[in-house]
């Protein structure tokens, strides 16, 4: 195995259990270290600190793998590591009442550049980095090994693989293309998935507890749905009662895939208005002194994708929470989600505060809400937080 050595007085976050290390840490490293290679990481002095896999086309030049210097880095540590993210799971699925959860988050999971999710019987798996790229024919015989999904779909087509020297790949890893659409179970409600075609890896699994607590503020309320995609938020507001539903998204698919699950769920004869259109637009458009909206959902995409873009999307954020405010009825309920991960809470918190002063109205802060357990924060890694919202009632 190859070495590097670090500067010294650089080796803070390795100690801190940090899963990162960057290039402006390194000193020395050996000569016949190539891209992907596994590296043992020693300080200064030469004394051990971790193991990880290397990446010089990265600013993030190693990914730490383990502490443990007795650790073999080999088949059997890649399926112990997977099968414990597995096991942790357990308790999500076993209630009978979801059948889909994100088996392995990367970082968080101490399998860096991993995402596995399952859909029932499909799994859906992103390789991110160049030194999971290297292993992931492994990886795919051992979650077939460990799951037995009828599908394996790779679909590595996030931005993060250019950063790292590698192109998008999406393919079929196992079983057979025609099995990608699939029907899944959240909180006792049926979603169409498509595995192919979705979004990330095609449906957000990461909402399914908050949806459940927004869809509780729902009965007998007036909803809009903002970005409401396949209308996660809206059918678990219809199954608790709401009166109406209006679903706003641009896509014309997320639209169509929307139409389909409420037929899945028998909900045809429901009061639903679904909306091609960009949401900004959708909210100045509407007028203020007719509009009587009782629950309005804001869940956009990533509107900073970098620490660079974060005076932008603040601005966003709040034109988007201004304009709801403007056209919900004066004791209504807004939940607001953010997902981006350079936004943190407080920082949202004051963007909700200044987008309720130019509203002219009053916002109590309800609840907050986070990512569920099969999206698990890091102590030691805080990047891998990303989800938050509020439950804001307006006065």
């Amino acid at each position: 195995m190859e070495n590097i050595q670090l500067k010294k007085g650089k080796e803070k976050s390795i100690l801190h259990r940090h899963p990162w290390l960057f290039s402006g840490a390194i000193d020395r490293q050996s000569d016949g270290l190539k891209n992907g290679d596994l590296v043992k990481i020693n300080n200064s002095e030469g004394k051990f600190l971790a193991y990880g896999y290397f990446n010089g086309q990265s600013k993030i030049s190693v990914r730490v793998l383990d502490w443990d210097e007795n650790a073999k880095i080999n088949k059997d540590w890649w399926k112990l590591k997977i099968q414990h993210s597995i096991e942790k799971r357990n308790s999500i699925l076993a209630g009978k009442s979801c059948n889909s959860v994100r088996l392995i988050y990367s970082e968080s999971d101490k399998l860096p550049g991993l995402i596995v999710d399952k859909y029932d019987q499909i799994l859906v798996v992103q390789f991110l980095t160049l030194g999971i790229e290297m292993v992931k024919e492994e990886i795919i015989e051992i979650l077939s090994e460990l799951v037995k999904p009828k599908l394996i779909i790779e679909k590595s087509d996030a931005p993060a693989r250019l950063l790292e020297g590698l192109k998008p790949i999406i393919r079929i890893a196992k079983g057979k293309e025609s099995e990608s659409l699939i029907s899944i179970l959240e909180n006792n409600l049926k979603f169409w998935v498509d595995a192919n075609l979705g979004q990330k890896s095609g449906y957000y699994l990461d909402q399914r507890e908050n949806r459940k607590i927004v869809a509780s503020y729902a009965k007998d309320k007036k909803v809009l749905d903002c970005f409401c995609y396949s209308g996660g938020f809206s059918i678990h507001a219809l199954q608790a009662g709401a009166t109406s539903v209006t679903g706003v998204d641009s896509s014309e698919t997320a639209l169509n895939a929307f139409e389909e699950n409420l037929k899945l769920n028998n909900f045809t004869n429901k009061e639903v208005n679904l909306v091609e259109q960009d949401v900004f637009n959708y909210l100045r458009s509407l007028d203020k002194n007719t509009t009587d909206f009782d629950l309005i959902i804001l869940d956009p995409p990533k509107l900073a994708p970098s620490r660079s873009s974060v005076d932008k999307a603040k601005k966003a954020y709040k034109e988007l929470n201004l304009q709801a405010m403007k056209v919900l009825k004066s004791g209504g309920i807004l939940a607001t989600f953010s997902c981006s991960s350079a936004i943190d809470l407080e920082t949202f918190k004051q963007i909700i505060s200044w987008a309720a002063t130019d509203a002219g109205v009053d916002v109590q802060f309800m609840h907050y809400f986070g990512q569920p357990i099969d999206h698990p924060i890091l102590s030691s890694f805080p990047e891998s937080e990303y989800l938050k919202g509020i439950l804001c009632k307006i006065l």
